[in-house]
């Protein structure tokens, strides 16, 4: 595809007015000079005619240089060719030809201006060879010199075309790092959405999911028509709970949604959820019913954030699946600290999961989590129950890459609906 002979805004004009300017101007030059050599030659009036349409044409030829290089340098030649042999006023009609061949080297015509500059330049010796001795109208120095200009104008010509394809690359380099910049941008943003969705996910389906456990465990003792002081202290147990469960879930979404604020709002002061908020979040599947039991092996050591908020989600995703579908009365959670990983092991004494089930999209979500940071986990029935087991690096991968599966973490119906924990319905798990 022919490159533009200028680059990109180096001017105004478009491509057919800088052509006709070009046109005018050559023709301009060569008119001027012919009018001045007329006053010291004469001539014909029809040889003075032809010269003068010689001229026109092809100097008007120039117009059309960057749409037809190779057809314009021909005509511009032929006219050379025809018109220095008939006039006696010589004018330059030759920048005509030397402008137009210059335009085929900067178009990318090479091959044919090294060709046309080789025929001139044959043609021209050949012509001057067989002059007369003392009738020669250009000497040797000169044809020198000719050879010269034709090489200069063809070698400029080709370092131009050179010049503006190095242009129109590094543009196209630009243009394709500004796509892929933005490409990343927009994948940047999809992954913190899914990130925030996965979160939120996570904090409100657990949260909840044991707010529904509480009070409808408190409403069905209330249903039995306890004493006053009874139902007073029942009512209060469960009112308690809640609170509690909202407060630490409003705390947990505000620091989730932090991102979202602008750069010049002041971001939550409160601590980001993780395993040091353990105990707190075994207590609150306590106060659903829960027999919630931990054991730790191993040296604890510092997790980096990001791993260390992954842990206490997987634990809390765990729990909020007990809560609602397993049925269980005793839940147990064992941290199992390694010299390279920690290792979570959550395991229930429910009805497990059915067999042929599908995952559920919290169970997706968690093994999202542990594979983003090179970890891996499993769910699956046990020998009395159902087991999840994580494995979590200490330290997490330079650059963990986002699974396919990511676009599953965000919560699904079926795993966001509160359950109720009483009524004849058998309990079911997500899996």
């Amino acid at each position: 595809m022919p490159l533009p002979l200028r680059a990109p805004g180096a001017g105004r004009l478009s491509p057919r007015a800088a052509d006709a300017l070009v046109a005018g101007v050559v023709l301009l030059v060569v008119a001027v000079w012919t009018l001045v050599s007329a006053h010291y030659t004469s001539e014909p009036a029809l040889r003075t005619a032809l010269g003068w349409a010689l001229i026109l044409s092809g100097c008007g030829a120039l117009y059309f240089r960057r749409r037809q290089p190779v057809a314009v340098a021909v005509v511009t030649l032929l006219a050379c060719v025809v018109y220095y042999p008939l006039s006696a006023q010589d004018g330059p009609l030759m920048i005509a030809f030397a402008l137009a061949l210059y335009t085929t080297a900067a178009e990318g015509r090479f091959v044919a201006a090294v060709a046309l500059a080789a025929v001139t330049l044959l043609a021209v010796g050949f012509g001057e060879i067989r002059q007369q001795p003392g009738h020669r109208q250009i000497d040797d120095t000169s044809l020198a010199m000719l050879a010269g200009w034709l090489i200069s104008l063809v070698a400029v010509g080709r370092a131009q075309r050179t010049r503006l394809a190095y242009l129109h690359e590094v543009e196209q380099r630009a243009l394709a790092a500004e796509r892929e910049q933005e490409a990343r941008a927009r994948q940047s943003a999809t992954e913190e959405r899914l990130r925030i969705a996965r979160e939120v996910h996570d904090v409100l389906g657990h949260s909840i999911s044991l707010i529904n456990v509480q009070s409808g465990a408190a409403l069905h003792r209330l249903g039995k028509g306890p004493a006053p002081e009874a139902g007073l202290v029942t009512a209060t147990e469960a009112l308690t709970a809640v609170k509690a469960t909202s407060k630490d879930a409003l705390r947990e979404l505000r620091a989730t949604l932090g991102v979202l604020r602008r750069a010049d709002e002041a971001t939550p002061t409160t601590p980001s959820s993780g395993l040091a908020l353990l105990g707190d979040l075994a207590a609150r599947a306590r106060s659903a019913g829960l027999d919630v039991r931990t054991h730790v092996t191993g040296t604890p050591v510092p997790l980096p954030p990001p791993v260390d908020l992954a842990a206490y989600r997987i634990v809390q995703e765990s729990l909020t699946n007990v809560t609602r579908h397993a049925g269980a009365r005793t839940v147990s959670i064992t941290l199992d600290w390694g010299a390279d990983a920690v290792r979570l092991r959550i395991a229930d004494d429910g009805g497990g999961a059915p067999e042929g089930r599908p995952s559920g999209s919290g169970i997706r979500g968690m093994a999202e989590r542990a594979r983003a940071f090179g970890g891996e986990l499993t769910a699956r029935n046990g020998d009395a129950g159902f087991l999840v087991d994580a494995r979590l690096p200490l330290t997490p991968p330079t650059s963990p890459a986002p699974s396919s599966e990511a676009t599953e973490a965000p919560a699904g119906p079926e795993a966001t609906a509160p359950t109720e924990a009483t009524g004849p319905t058998p309990p079911e798990r997500e899996s």
